[in-house]
């Protein structure tokens, strides 16, 4: 998750008391809480005694006289960058001392009183489950309030993950992100007070392998195919006629499993699929459609004059990647600290291992370059996982304090209807290269950028491998 404090606010004490200064964290651009110094000074006290001061980065120092407008800024830069490092740590950013901290903060920051609320979480094909929630239950206990209105096993329970996505006039979801431990559902998706967005349920793992486990229950089956379905309904994964029609058949005769395990075989099965954007690959400025699974991004582009390609970048070959935010300057060309600024940009820069011993990087500009990044993270740890023997239930591990179980009925699964004819625009994909290294790509070195090197994600699943192997 990408931390910023882009900006402060002067603030009015409470009962009349005297103005002080707010910070104003946001995750991924979006206003998550407003906090004071004293405020995080004492998370900052509380980690140091749980965890030690060798293991925590540097914090601002307490001032004596009023800062200056030069000293609040200073300090503003100095909080945003800690609070990254905290959450980059993963044994800090994962703490309960952490995580309950911005729980409250952001309750607080939304002025939502703790009482229970019907919540609406859809799945996947657009089914609604409305579960009863408590406005301050964190992302687990919404989770498993799902899990128990569907009947979902409580060890299939890590297996799915809840996503805040924006819907779209053509009712297409528009992921925006996973929603983490140290946020409340509820107010998330309130906050935003729109209501194009919208809490979905889907899968959270990307090896297919992993589908077995999920599919031995019915449930889990169920939650697969209404995925799948409604996966090639939207054009993600990649059908040409003859497989349309032997999944069509297989829809008729109920056969869910033997639906999924044709689906498998399928382009881009279980990939999440990212809205339209813009690269440098292979040239600048060129308009691609990205999507993220099985290991690899993949981009989709259409060259001038050409059919539709696709270039595959295998997360293996991604030496290190980051993303970083520019924010264009007010029509003026100087803004004051804290104010006047426009809207974000985010890129995803990540070095790529082209050929032996020849790394480049190649930049994506989305806006959901954070979600990109998070997507890699993930293929990373469940790579990292496999590697060392471990079991994804072990990564999944859920809290400690046994399940949450809400009074409500039980819902079932609704089965989609039958695929719809292909769509006969839609183009056929042929590969941009069988071999990177020949492609022609335009060098355009390390990303230019004012991010500390905090930013940047070391990958422990990276590869180094010979020209044999491209």
């Amino acid at each position: 998750m990408h931390f910023s404090i882009p900006e402060t606010e002067s603030r009015s004490g409470d009962s009349g008391g005297s103005a002080y200064v707010a910070y104003n964290i946001h995750v991924n651009g979006v206003l998550h809480c407003r906090v004071r110094y004293s405020q995080l000074l004492g998370l900052h006290e509380q980690l140091r005694k749980e965890y030690g001061a060798n293991v925590l980065p540097a914090f601002p120092p307490k001032k004596l006289f009023s800062l200056t407008p030069a000293e609040v800024e200073q300090r503003r830069e100095q909080l945003e960058k800690y609070m990254q490092a905290v959450r980059q740590d993963p044994l800090l950013g994962s703490s309960e001392t952490f995580n309950s901290f911005l729980r409250r903060a952001q309750q607080e920051t939304q002025q939502v009183p703790t009482e229970e609320v019907s919540l609406e979480v859809l799945l996947s094909n657009g089914q609604k489950v409305l579960v009863n929630v408590l406005t301050s239950d964190q992302t687990e206990d919404v989770l498993e309030a799902v899990a128990a209105k569907l009947d979902l096993p409580d060890d299939l329970i890590g297996y799915f993950s809840l996503f805040l996505v924006r819907e779209k006039e053509d009712g297409a979801f528009s992921f925006v992100r996973k929603l983490q431990e140290f946020e409340l559902p509820y107010v998330s998706v309130t906050s935003l007070r729109s209501q194009e967005y919208k809490i979905v349920l889907r899968k959270s793992y990307w090896d297919s392998a992993y589908d077995d486990d999920v599919m031995e229950n019915r449930v889990g089956l169920n939650l697969l195919y209404a995925q799948t379905v409604s996966d090639i309904e939207r054009g993600w994964i990649l059908v040409t006629k003859e497989q349309h029609r032997q999944l069509k058949s297989l829809q008729e005769k109920v056969s869910k499993k033997e639906f999924l395990r044709l689906a498998q075989t399928l382009r881009h099965y279980g990939y999440l699929r990212f809205d339209a954007c813009v690269a440098d690959f292979p040239e600048k400025d060129c308009p691609v459609v990205v999507s993220a699974g099985n290991s690899e991004l993949s981009l989709q582009l259409r060259l001038p004059g050409q059919q539709l390609r696709e270039g595959s970048f295998r997360v293996t070959r991604m030496r290190c990647w980051r993303v970083t935010s520019s924010v264009p300057l007010p029509s003026g060309g100087t803004s004051s600290p804290g104010r006047g600024r426009g809207e974000v940009r985010l890129e995803l820069a990540f070095e790529y291992l082209m050929s032996k011993d020849r790394l480049q990087w190649v930049t994506i500009t989305s806006p959901q370059a954070i979600m990109m990044s998070i997507c890699l993270q993930s293929m990373v740890d469940e790579l990292m996982v496999k590697k060392s023997g471990g079991s994804i239930r072990k990564m999944l591990r859920r809290r400690v304090g046994g399940t949450l179980r809400r009074s409500d009925s039980q819902q079932a699964v609704k089965s989609p209807p039958l695929l719809e004819s292909p769509d006969a625009t839609r183009d056929s994909m042929v590969k941009l290269s069988s071999k990177l290294s020949a492609v022609s790509l335009r060098g355009i070195g390390s990303p230019s950028t004012d991010a500390s090197a905090s930013d940047v994600h070391g990958n422990f699943a990276f590869e180094g491998i010979g020209d044999e192997d491209l």
